[in-house]
């Protein structure tokens, strides 16, 4: 009895691990979408903050919910793009856990879709957003990814 026991429960920890493989799933990473191509002189710009623990938790504060409507409504907070709004979306939002996804968007095209949205999906512009809030916002995304 006790044998059966042992082997039904390394039976269900096998299926469990093989079930939860990695996260965010391959099959969303990297997701396969194409926002048009910031314009060059904005394409072309690096975050000009530092990355610093203050910057970073200013970008947190605004992806969790200073920005309006929060990004992590629709991009989850973890960034995985499964927020309580998420459901709604085709395309679905961006998964910013996947760090082939958004290590591969350069700071500037990042910049830009955050402050002019992206044509073609729910995602809104933020223009109402200073400068720097927008790079601060960049770099957490940079820091969802890791």
């Amino acid at each position: 009895m006790k044998q059966e026991i042992r082997i039904g429960l390394a039976v269900s920890l096998a299926w469990l691990c093989a079930c939860a493989g990695t996260y965010p799933p391959a099959s969303q990473c990297p997701q396969p979408r194409f926002t048009g191509k910031a314009p060059d002189a904005i394409y072309a710009l690096s975050n000009p903050l530092v990355h610093s623990p203050e910057n970073i938790a200013a970008g947190r504060r605004l992806y969790e919910k200073d920005a309006k409507p929060a990004c992590q409504m629709c991009h989850g907070i973890r960034g995985d793009g499964r927020g309580p709004l998420a459901a709604q979306f085709d395309p679905p939002p961006r998964n910013f856990a996947c760090a082939r996804t958004v290590n591969g968007i350069p700071d500037g095209q990042l910049f830009w879709i955050v402050q002019s949205g992206s044509p073609g999906t729910s995602m809104p512009s933020f223009q109402v957003l200073r400068e720097d809030q927008i790079w601060q916002v960049v770099l957490y995304l940079r820091e969802l990814a890791r």
